[in-house]
């Protein structure tokens, strides 16, 4: 499928003019489901800006959502040899036009770089590069590097010579005894900057950091907005806006050709679309095809709105699924696109039923004068203490009073019931995954349950509807996002059965 797809790209009229001008989401989009090493004709045609902001997509990566991302050497080597591949002045020319200290950051986590004269390198293996002693941190990709190093020298020499010094200072950096040690050194101070250039670049593009997504929606679970509450003045939210104000402003395009290639980029999009690597226009507000029926509220609103309201509340859905994106995990893994996505709506939809709730009748045009970030929060804070903290709490309450005769599975059942009472405490229940293995033992579906309700973002697993008569066997995969107050009252009553489900 990936092989045909890249063909079918491969095929677009006019590739050279329609290349330069994919945005970078979709051209990183491309090189994720193809493979990067497979994507050499593409990246040859990208323009130097077009890279490096891929490279803000691709070479930085964190542990799990929500933590600080770092950037992976080992990838940007990649990346070297996938331009040396197309060809050593291809890569020098993109190194030569990219910001020098990307470049810079980049190879001084792969090389080290001396004066001839200075032999501290030992036995490693090493190269002469333009009147530079040049030797590998590592192993992985150094022909690309001596390659491209070498092309850079030839055609660009003055970026060559800045790249190498730059190298050269990293390579000598060490941090004195002198009370100030404790300072980052310039191979940190290096990375750290160039951390945040990178997201005053993606919070201009839309994106969310990591760090903004999780105080956000923690500030949300313990958010209880009514009905009556005009539009929320989010501190986040209001920032991300205002920054999105500003970059349309001044707007943010690469120097490529004038003529217009619309129809071609269209093209491309179309193939993605096709493939099911994008999600289909106006996807934020149809959801998964299972939830489809599960949006009559929010579908219902958003389709009274004039042209103006409609394109604020979409860009509002828009922040949502970026936030969800950046600081939240599904089923302990990073959500996709489209899952961040449909989720996003389905948590709107759910809060227009909690804000509906105890009588309370919505106007018609209720998001007409509501922006969707208070809506949200409405229904993550019910996700979380209704589901999360609800079924939490219901299962401490079971373990206390469940005994196993095999004297192992019980011994792992009361550290999971310590476990899971000191993270439900903190508010964080989700920190015990772990230990909730066990309960695989006593029921696998009720587990797998258990797992996906107990969760930073709570979602309905199929095992939760799986009987005793089906034998166990159900997809990891297989789960909901939870739209509808009745999907709240069904937790409820699995929780009920839950004492007689781990029984046996």
């Amino acid at each position: 499928m990936k092989t045909e797809l890249l063909a079918r790209i491969l095929e677009t009229p006019r590739l050279a003019h329609v290349v330069p001008r994919l945005p970078p989401q979709i051209l990183h989009r491309v090189i994720q489901t193809c493979g990067l090493e497979d994507c050499g004709e593409l990246v040859a045609l990208a323009t130097p800006r077009q890279l490096q902001r891929v490279f803000d997509l691709d070479l930085w990566h964190a542990a799990r959502p929500g933590l600080v991302e770092r950037f992976d050497a080992d990838r940007f080597g990649v990346w070297l040899e996938v331009l040396v591949d197309c060809s050593p002045a291809v890569a020098a020319g993109k190194l030569a036009a990219m910001d020098v200290d990307l470049v810079i950051g980049g190879l001084a986590a792969l090389v080290r770089v001396f004066d001839p004269g200075v032999r501290a390198l030992g036995d490693r293996l090493t190269c002469d590069i333009g009147g530079y002693l040049v030797g590998p941190l590592r192993t992985n990709s150094w022909d690309a590097i001596v390659s491209a190093l070498g092309a850079l020298h030839e055609e660009h020499p003055d970026c060559f010579h800045r790249v190498m010094r730059g190298c050269r200072r990293l390579s000598n950096s060490k941090p004195e005894i002198d009370g100030l040690d404790d300072l980052l050194t310039d191979r940190a101070q290096l990375m750290f900057d160039l951390a945040v250039d990178r997201e005053r670049r993606r919070e201009a593009a839309g994106y969310v950091t990591p760090e903004q997504a999780r105080a956000f929606l923690q500030m949300s679970r313990q958010s209880r907005p009514a009905a009556d509450v005009p539009a929320t003045d989010d501190p986040i939210a209001r920032a991300y806006f205002r920054t999105i104000e500003w970059a349309t402003a001044e707007g943010d395009r690469d120097n490529v050709s004038p003529e217009p290639e619309e129809s071609g980029v269209a093209a491309v999009v179309d193939v993605l679309v096709e493939a099911g690597v994008l999600p289909q226009p106006r996807a934020l507000l149809s959801g998964s095809q299972q939830q489809a029926t599960r949006l009559t509220r929010i579908q219902s609103q958003m389709q009274r709105l004039d042209p103006l309201a409609y394109s604020t509340r979409y860009d509002e859905l828009g922040f949502l699924a970026n936030v969800i994106a950046a600081g939240c995990s599904v089923q302990a893994r990073p959500l996709t696109a489209k899952e961040a996505a449909d989720a996003a709506t389905a948590i709107c939809n759910l809060g227009l039923e909690h804000l509906a709730a105890g009588g309370t009748t919505l106007p018609d045009d209720f998001l007409a004068a509501h922006d969707l970030v208070g809506v949200f929060q409405a229904g993550w804070a019910a996700l979380y203490n209704d589901v999360c903290m609800y079924a939490a709490e219901r299962l401490i309450d079971v373990l206390t009073r469940l005994r196993c005769a095999d004297r192992q599975t019980q011994l792992a059942l009361n550290v999971l019931r310590i476990e899971l009472t000191k993270h439900w405490k903190a508010g964080e229940p989700w920190r015990a995954r772990a230990a909730m293995d066990v309960l695989a033992i006593l029921d696998m579906p009720a587990w797998a349950a258990l797992l996906a309700l107990i969760d930073e973002c709570p979602v309905i697993h199929a095992g939760m509807r799986v009987g005793p008569a089906s034998g166990g066997s159900v997809s990891a995969s297989a789960f909901e996002f939870i739209a509808e107050n009745s999907q709240i009252a069904s937790v409820r009553e699995f929780m009920r059965s839950l004492p007689d489900t781990l029984r046996g």
